[in-house]
């Protein structure tokens, strides 16, 4: 599933050149032109990445800035930040403010998307890279293949993203309507309770008589990864790495 990109410029046309370029690198893409709109957006959305100018009518990107870092659930976005302004007290200002990177204008796109790429694979290298993993489940985006464990996991384009989704953000629960978003899109009308019917195909392919189920009911709530699945599969393969399947002595470093 691509990375979710907010760009936060008042400049019309760098708007445009951005929203185009980074459509065209796969990135999706939410324009907000104030930091007073990107407040209000940020209430009801959670982008992957912010690209911030400093200098917003309204609210600046130096007080947005901070104001992304005392919310407790913003403080985690990775934020780059765009600015005019080329000087090294400027950039070291922008940087201890909570910015991850601080890029002068003008710039190149493609500096642009090697910095966003760079930023994600340090943040949520899920995102970044074309393999993720959660327990024995593997996801490969490029070929479009699923497996768990040494057996391949068919599924269809559907629950391909369902599951893409949920390995983004393992533990957190999707509601049933940000699932619908995220993984049928806002311009495509479903009923709600088509995501139970696909999670359930999903659940069907992954799981074998026996295999613990890696996916998480939360009642009344949504779906999630199930953490403790992940951590339980880690038990077991280091467990499985020891001679005879023992756990190393006390005195050993493991």
């Amino acid at each position: 599933m691509a990375a979710r990109v907010l760009v936060i410029e008042d400049e019309e046309a760098l708007c445009a050149l951005l929203e185009y370029n980074l459509g065209r690198e796969g990135f999706e893409v939410a324009v907000c032109r104030n930091g007073e709109e990107a407040l209000e957006y940020l209430k009801e959305e959670k982008p992957d990445l912010a690209i911030l100018d400093w200098m917003l009518p309204h609210v600046s990107g130096i007080e947005l800035c901070r104001r992304i870092r005392a919310q407790s659930d913003t403080r985690e976005m990775p934020v780059i930040m765009l600015t005019a302004r080329s000087e090294e007290e400027d950039r070291i200002r922008g940087l201890d403010t909570g910015a991850d990177d601080y890029l002068t204008k003008p710039f190149s796109i493609t500096e642009l998307v090697a910095r966003i790429k760079a930023v994600l694979r340090r943040a949520r290298p899920t995102l970044a890279g074309d393999i993720a993993t959660f327990g024995d489940v593997v996801l490969d985006r490029e070929t479009r293949r699923v497996r768990r464990g040494e057996r391949e996991v068919h599924v269809g384009p559907t629950e391909f993203r369902l599951l893409d989704c949920l390995m983004q953000r393992p533990g957190r629960v999707f509601s049933r309507e940000q699932l619908l978003d995220l993984v049928w899109g806002r311009d495509v009308y479903v009923e709600a309770r088509t995501v139970d019917v696909h999670v359930g195909r999903l659940r069907k392919a992954l799981n074998r008589r026996g295999d613990r189920d890696p996916i998480r009911t939360v009642r009344a709530a949504g779906y999630a990864l199930d953490e403790t699945y992940a951590a339980a599969n880690a038990s077991a393969a280091a467990g499985r790495a020891q001679p005879n399947g023992l756990a190393p002595d006390a005195g050993e470093t493991a």
